[in-house]
């Protein structure tokens, strides 16, 4: 039996990985987590930040290697997938590069003729600087006074075309109540799909 795919996607600090943690607890199934901490974690110094490469074309030269891993990473999901594991996977995607790189639809189609639910985690900026700022990692998130440019080129990036199957709220639900909402609409995709449209793009 093919597994199914849950995909969040959403700016960093947005809650996806208290959300997949939710799913993975709650939702009955098979669950691995993939995603972009997961593969972060397998690359060396100089492919880093991989997938997580935020908008703005700051590094042109590691586009093509961000190209190259969503594709393994679709690969991957679909493989694991079709092996009859669910997967759920966090991600922020936008196409923000320094030029179109189309890599939202090109992840579509990997998963075509696959039960994948695409799910947008949204979250306000507010929200998002308190958490940046209670937990900066050592520099390794912006934060600090005000909304710095890199925050606010996630916020208008990730969410772009806005086409979900299901969007949530972090700042108004749990990530226990996120899973909830997953799960119900697991049990009665909508149809077409949100990746059946993306797919077209």
């Amino acid at each position: 039996m093919t597994g199914r795919i849950v995909i969040l996607n959403g700016v960093p600090r947005a809650g996806k990985s208290s959300i997949a943690q939710a799913v993975m607890k709650t939702v009955a199934g098979r669950w691995i987590n993939l995603g972009v901490d997961a593969m972060n974690a397998s690359l060396p110094p100089e492919q880093l930040p991989g997938i997580g490469l935020r908008p703005g074309g700051e590094r042109p030269e590691l586009e093509p290697v961000v190209v190259r891993l969503f594709a393994e990473l679709y690969r991957s999901i679909a493989e694991r997938a079709r092996a009859g594991d669910d997967v759920v996977v966090d991600v922020g995607h936008h196409d923000g590069y320094s030029r179109p790189l189309g890599i939202l639809g090109a992840s579509a189609r990997q998963l075509a003729r696959l039960p994948a639910l695409f799910v947008g985690v949204r979250c306000p900026v507010e929200v998002i600087m308190a958490r940046r700022n209670a937990d900066p990692r050592g520099g390794f998130y912006a934060a600090g006074d005000g909304v710095p440019e890199p925050v606010r080129r996630w916020q208008k990036a990730v969410h772009v075309p806005g086409i979900y199957d299901l969007e949530v709220d972090t700042s108004v639900t749990t990530p226990e109540e996120c899973a909830e909402a997953i799960a119900a609409a697991l049990r009665a995709p909508p149809q077409p799909s949100a990746f059946e449209m993306l797919a077209q793009l």
